[in-house]
């Protein structure tokens, strides 16, 4: 199962395939990972800290020379640290343009370093907003976060192109033949949350809402679909809420087998406060399925309240009760799923393509500024 910012890349890189652009993706060599066209993995170690990340090494001369040889026009980097270093390295060697792409709160994510977290907070901080004023136009997939990054102190030109969705894979179905083809034979309501199973995803709130839902409906079933570093603890946790008789953990999926886990659902739930836009968020509404999350920014540019999802402060009464509120009113549950459906239409793949190439095509008339 991919990361939102694997998904986000390889979103980017069909739609602009399909706009008739060639596109080379550049990752670390992954344990597993199979060969793919249109993708180099370059040589990289296992991160001590997170399992399914890959520090990648230090790119040689020869690898070099192969980079500098296919004439790339733009080089966007993902990431600031890592592979990000190595494509502006590229960029200013070769002369050319050097899109970034702030895609996450780096200081929320200072628990996987091993070292005092407000001092790594403050150094990924200061490093991505380095990395940004190195760039020569700066990506935030939502308003909210093109604010803060300049209020941190990036100066270089923001716009903002949330990641499309792909609504041709993420399409409405069926609920009870998708249940059916997951081997869900249980009739009673069904939760599903998407995405990686870490600390920042706050999921221990998730668990406690969820014991809350089943102090009034006891025949719901909660799906967690994803892997990640805090599985063990959150099974410990649904044993000590004795809840996890209720809750199933899917574990990492193929991609093209999510949209069933949301075609099976009748609420999609995310409690993450960390998410700068909210991709699961957003392909859950794609399919049609009413959406309760925590209110947190980024996700409220994606669900409006009331319109195309529920919004809960961080509370877990107040979460289940809106969980409750959606499974009890049939009518306020197709409102929100044509709500959301609507809004995930104006975040569709081609269109916001386009005006990636856009933004590419401006680049090249003004060249990098060298920073």
């Amino acid at each position: 199962m991919l990361g939102g910012v694997t998904r986000a890349i390889e979103t980017v890189r069909s739609g602009l395939e399909a706009l008739g652009h060639s596109v080379l993706i550049v990752a670390p060599r992954m344990t597993g990972a199979t060969p793919q066209a249109g993708v180099l993995r370059v040589p990289a170690v296992p991160a001590p800290t997170y399992p399914d990340f890959a520090l990648p090494l230090p790119i040689g001369p020869r690898l070099t020379r192969r980079l500098s040889a296919l004439d790339l026009d733009v080089f966007h980097a993902q990431h600031p640290f890592l592979l990000g270093g190595t494509a502006r390295r590229l960029a200013r060697l070769l002369g050319r343009p050097l899109a970034f792409t702030y895609h996450t709160l780096y200081d929320k994510y200072a628990h996987y370093v091993p070292l005092p977290r407000t001092v790594v907070a403050r150094h990924a901080l200061a490093w991505s907003t380095r990395f940004a004023n190195q760039a020569d136009v700066v990506l935030a997939p939502s308003r909210t976060l093109a604010d803060r990054i300049k209020s941190q102190g990036v100066e270089r030109p923001i716009e903002v192109v949330p990641t499309g969705v792909d609504l041709g894979a993420f399409r409405a179905g069926d609920r009870w033949r998708a249940r059916a083809a997951l081997g869900l034979t249980d009739g009673g309501p069904l939760l599903v949350y998407v995405g990686r199973l870490d600390r920042e995803k706050n999921l221990r709130f998730l668990l406690e809402a969820f014991a809350a839902v089943l102090r009034s409906r006891h025949d719901t079933t909660l799906l967690l679909v994803g892997r990640g570093t805090r599985e063990a603890d959150l099974r410990a946790a649904a044993e000590r809420l004795g809840i996890a008789h209720r809750v199933r953990f899917v574990g990492g999926i193929a991609p093209a087998e999510v949209v069933t886990y949301y075609q099976a659902a009748d609420v999609f739930v995310f409690s993450s406060t960390t998410e700068t836009q909210g991709l699961a968020v957003l392909e859950a509404m794609a399919v049609g399925r009413p959406v309760v999350a925590v209110r947190a920014s980024g996700i409220e540019e994606a669900v409006v309240d009331g319109v195309s999802g529920l919004l809960t402060p961080e509370d877990p009464t107040a979460f289940a009760a809106a969980v409750a509120e959606v499974l009890d009113d049939a009518g306020l549950a197709a409102k929100l799923a044509a709500g959301g459906r609507d809004v995930a239409r104006r975040f569709g793949a081609p269109v916001l393509a386009a005006r990636l190439v856009a933004i590419y095509r401006r680049l090249l008339d003004t060249g990098p500024h060298g920073g």
